[in-house]
């Protein structure tokens, strides 16, 4: 039976950023994956600049920077007039040290925080490995996996489930998860195509009640993440021919282009009824998921990650009491009750659902005056400090 302090289900980022959280502070810590490797198809791409702080305290911020790359405005373009707001992050200097964004694809993320854990030898990351079934006592858990087609016993002090909207960790511990699944689908596409000579920026939300869309330059060579929606009930047989009828409707002009991987997937608002049962906590998708139209959803997990890592090894350390992961639980479940998840609806809503004129016009003044009213834009912006939650062990 192979035994650890923490056993993490899930090696995604927000899996494998709490295992750098607590690989750091001395921890022993095992990881187990259900993939071979980093998936690279199109995932998360935009980090907001409320992680900043707590990434490069991990030492993950400078890497980050190094292989993406700043945005400092976003910009919303009118699909049928033609109009273009521009919202400049400039508007945070003087409130925070990382007045920007991080452009940085989801597997360019993760290759960067897996580099930063091999370095660490009381972390370990086992590979094709499904979890079945877990139990758990007042010691500890016992995780109950398939490894390449022959069962494998884990006991660990603590379990986080890290392991995606469809957690098994969640079910295991009989978790309930709470909310409604979309009508709509994304199909999210990473494509070639020289936006920029176009005049368009690196960030775009178009808005239109038919053809709206995310559309962000992801890497310096010039790939592109063109995101759009589309009727859930549609045959997922179909979306090629789908995506280049959209190019053709959208694209500034009539140019070459290659399309290079593409992902189509339903979209939900749900969190789990609790994110504690015992020695078993949820975070990131595992706890809460959310329509990724303003980008808060794998920043939520990062944020669950960092103030849940740095509790955790309190806990297992004696420095806190166990009643700070319950501060955890409620704390992150109400912050994307209150803020994540409706800040995403609304965004949800005037990107993709703008078919109300007189709403539209009032939804278009208002990023009117926020774009030439520094003050407006950083109470803005600052929806990110809302989606923080403070040291609860500096706290406790």
């Amino acid at each position: 039976m192979n035994h650890s302090k923490v056993l993490i289900v899930g090696a995604g980022p927000v899996g494998m950023i709490n295992a750098l959280g607590l690989a750091r502070r001395g921890v022993e810590v095992t990881i187990i994956e259900a993939c071979s490797g980093i998936v690279p198809e199109p995932r998360a791409m935009t980090y907001h600049w409320t992680v900043h702080e707590g990434m490069q305290r991990l030492g993950l911020l400078d890497d980050m920077l190094e292989e993406g790359f700043k945005l400092h405005e976003m910009c919303y373009r009118v699909f049928h007039s033609g109009e273009v707001i521009k919202l400049s992050l400039d508007a945070m200097q003087g409130h925070t040290p990382h007045p920007y964004a991080i452009v940085l694809g989801q597997d360019q993320l993760e290759t960067i925080v897996l580099r930063h854990l091999q370095s660490y030898p009381n972390v370990s990351i086992q590979w094709n490995t499904t979890m079945t079934t877990l139990e758990q006592d007042a010691q500890g858990v016992t995780v109950h996996a398939d490894q390449r087609g022959h069962p494998i016993v884990f006991r660990a002090d603590w379990v986080i489930g890290a392991d995606g909207g469809r957690s098994c960790v969640r079910k295991a511990i009989g978790v309930g998860f709470s909310g409604m699944t979309w009508p709509q689908r994304f199909v999210a596409t990473n494509v070639l195509y020289d936006f920029e000579k176009h005049g368009w920026d690196p960030c775009n939300y178009l808005v239109d009640p038919e053809f709206g869309a995310v559309i962000a330059k992801i890497t310096r060579s010039g790939i592109w993440r063109v995101t759009f929606s589309e009727d859930a009930n549609l045959p997922l047989d179909g979306v090629g021919e789908r995506i280049h009828a959209y190019y053709a409707k959208v694209f500034p002009a009539k140019e070459p282009y290659t399309l290079l991987q593409y992902s189509a997937y339903n979209m939900h608002q749900r969190v789990a009824d609790r994110l504690r049962v015992g020695r078993v906590l949820l975070a990131g998708d595992a706890a809460h998921v959310t329509n990724p139209t303003n980008g808060f959803g794998l920043v939520s997990g990062m944020l669950d990650s960092q103030v849940l890592s740095e509790a955790l090894a309190a806990v297992i350390q004696g420095r806190a009491k166990e009643a700070v992961l319950d501060r955890y639980a409620a704390e992150r479940k109400r912050v994307f009750e209150e803020t994540a998840s409706p800040s995403s609806v609304e965004t949800k809503r005037l990107v993709f659902h703008s078919d109300d004129p007189t709403r539209l016009q009032a939804d278009l003044e208002r990023l009117r005056r926020v774009a030439v009213d520094p003050e407006l834009a950083r109470a803005q912006f600052m929806i990110g400090h809302r989606l923080q939650t403070p040291s609860l062990v500096q706290a406790a």
